[in-house]
């Protein structure tokens, strides 16, 4: 069974299809799926997705790129939709300095990451993380503001020596379809030095589509590319590779149960 840990099925590029594509995915052994919101608009939409398939669960937070209209009365609306039985996280939050080099707006992302923390902790919510360009105002923050919180490095394209760092504070890796890009060396080299207990598999779905289909719109039919390259780092099964994530997936986000 196949537990997909970050998608965006709420992005208007399923408006086509969504319900046809979601209601499928149990059939074809992808039983469980985490919808991540990513902007404050999104947020709703996330929570109302959740409640309308048995196999998908919310993550509610916003990305630090969507911060415009960010204040006190969402940190609010996300604590109280964090209550709801299909929320299992907070998220996705973090840092992203790829596009932003104003330092006053770097600031406020720090601030309003570090206030999604504290809301994580306050609701005993796991967290998920988004870092790009930010590796070490990311780490530090979590390392010493966020002790005890337990996440995952989303879409993890750092070091294999940050990564065994975050190792030690406990975090778990989100890998998508970038394993399988030809350009992907230090991730392979991550996967390759990072123990299995620690690893998630993840589309970050409509984004990142994997190796044949790379450019396309994604979806977590495409997770089984990932889930062949993991295995074939590892040198394991495909079937050890599903079954490890499965577990994973579960011990993180512990709201959830495992059937």
């Amino acid at each position: 069974m196949i537990f997909e840990t970050h998608a965006h099925y709420d992005d208007e590029r399923f408006d086509g299809d969504r319900g046809e594509l979601l209601a499928q995915l149990p059939s074809l052994c992808i039983k469980k799926v985490i919808n991540v919101a990513s902007t404050i608009g999104s947020i709703d939409d996330c929570a109302a997705l959740a409640g309308q398939y048995p196999h998908v669960y919310a993550a509610l937070g916003v990305h630090p790129s969507e911060l415009d209209g960010m204040s006190e009365d969402v940190i609010e609306k996300i604590r109280a939709l964090a209550s709801l039985e299909k929320t299992v996280a907070i998220g996705e939050i973090g840092l992203d300095y790829y596009w932003e080099k104003d330092e006053a707006a770097q600031e406020n992302q720090r601030h309003w990451f570090l206030r999604q923390l504290m809301l994580a902790r306050e609701t005993g919510l796991p967290v998920i993380i988004h870092s790009r360009d930010a590796a070490n105002d990311t780490f530090s923050i979590l390392k010493e503001k966020a002790q005890g919180i337990p996440g995952v490095i989303h879409c993890y394209s750092y070091s294999p020596e940050l990564a065994r760092e975050y190792v030690k504070l406990g975090f778990y890796f989100g890998v998508g379809g970038v394993i399988t890009f030809k350009n992907a060396k230090k991730l392979v080299q991550t996967v390759e030095e990072t123990p299995l207990d620690r690893i998630l598999i993840e589309t970050d779905s409509p984004y990142l589509a994997p190796e044949p289909h790379r450019g396309h719109r994604n979806d977590s039919r495409e997770l089984v590319y990932v889930i062949k390259k993991i295995a074939e780092i590892k040198h394991i099964t495909e079937k050890e590779a599903e079954d490890a994530t499965w577990e994973n997936a579960h011990r993180l986000f512990r709201k959830i149960r495992q059937v």
